[in-house]
């Protein structure tokens, strides 16, 4: 019977989430690639408790993760039923509708109708009585904002869900839906962005609004689909998820992250480690949202926390090889 690591909260590091008294570990775990049924379920299993042990109280899971769909919160649901339900006052639990998940025409987008069926779905695969963050994974420009806001205050006021959020949302779009659900006396909890060292677009208005409505802000993709590490800084190697998915590395993006590996390398730090690090640097993003296929990883990644702080001179750096 498993058994958390006394020492959990020991090393992890914790920050609130926006205007909210809602803390989230400096990273956080989505079970994205990884989790589904392609995988094995003992390894799974082993990277979600080793994640606990190591103080990561935040899995990040969506409706149509996997692959296939749904199986990736099935999977996550075996395990919170076998080893994690003990512990299910100590974990921020998140799921996510929004992209393509049934046949016909009420299975994707923001309607009322999809957000709210698929959320009892979720509850249903993972076995949970709520989840504390309920997100709409990407705007809508189908149905009114109104609609789709409806149906995330829905969700907070029938208990199923604690909190809400959006995901993918540009500036203009974001405002809409925190101010909407402002409206209806419910609180944006949290912006679920991609962001990294090579994705910088949320620095272009979106941070400030975030900052500005007090909504606290979760990155995925900081490591840029695992881009930004040494795995690829000669090209893309046989075997490699790259490989595997057909995606290339150019010269012009090696010689980016040779240079972005030297100085990590000066500083300590893997270029996974320094890519982390980066992301949280300023305190503006709450969480970065790793994925993992080993344990290994996500022991390489926390270490990321252990150093944040950059010099000016690094941090111009960065933006001189990212071409900021």
């Amino acid at each position: 019977m498993y058994k958390a690591d006394d020492k959990r909260y020991d090393g992890m590091q914790y920050r609130r989430c926006g205007r909210s008294g809602l803390h989230l570990p400096l990273i956080s775990l989505g079970i994205w690639q990884n989790f589904g049924s392609v995988g094995k379920f003992e390894d799974q299993r082993a990277m979600l408790l080793r994640a606990f042990d190591l103080g990561i109280t935040h899995i990040d899971m969506a409706n149509n993760y996997g692959p296939p769909p749904g199986s990736a919160e099935e999977n996550f649901g075996r395990v919170y039923q076998r080893d994690l339900k003990p512990y299910r006052d100590e974990l921020i639990l998140s799921t996510k509708a929004g992209f393509d998940m049934w046949p016909g025409p009420y299975g994707n987008w923001g309607s009322r109708k999809y957000l709210l069926a698929s959320l009892d779905q979720s509850l249903k695969r993972t076995g949970l009585e709520y989840f504390d963050i309920f997100y709409h994974h990407r705007p809508d420009g189908g149905t009114p904002i109104e609609e789709t806001v409806s149906a995330l205050e829905t969700a907070v006021r029938s208990g199923k869900a604690l909190y809400v959020g959006i995901s993918n949302y540009g500036e203009k779009e974001a405002r809409v839906a925190i101010d909407e659900l402002a409206r209806r006396g419910i609180h944006c909890l949290i912006h679920q962005p991609s962001y990294s060292i090579l994705n910088r677009w949320i620095e272009d208005g979106l941070q400030d609004l975030l900052a500005e409505k007090g909504v606290g802000s979760i990155a995925y993709c900081p490591l840029s689909g695992g881009l930004l590490t040494a795995k690829y800084i000669d090209g893309v190697p046989e075997g490699s998820r790259r490989a595997r998915d057909g995606w290339g590395v150019s010269e012009e993006e090696c010689e980016k992250l040779r240079a972005l590996n030297a100085l990590a390398q000066n500083r300590g730090q893997t270029l996974a480690q320094m890519a982390l690090a980066w992301v949280l640097r300023e305190g503006r993003v709450t969480s970065a949202l790793i994925g993992a296929s080993r344990v290994e990883q996500i022991d390489e990644n926390v270490k990321a926390i252990e150093k944040l702080d950059f010099t000016a001179d690094e941090l111009a750096e960065i933006d001189r090889i990212s071409g900021k």
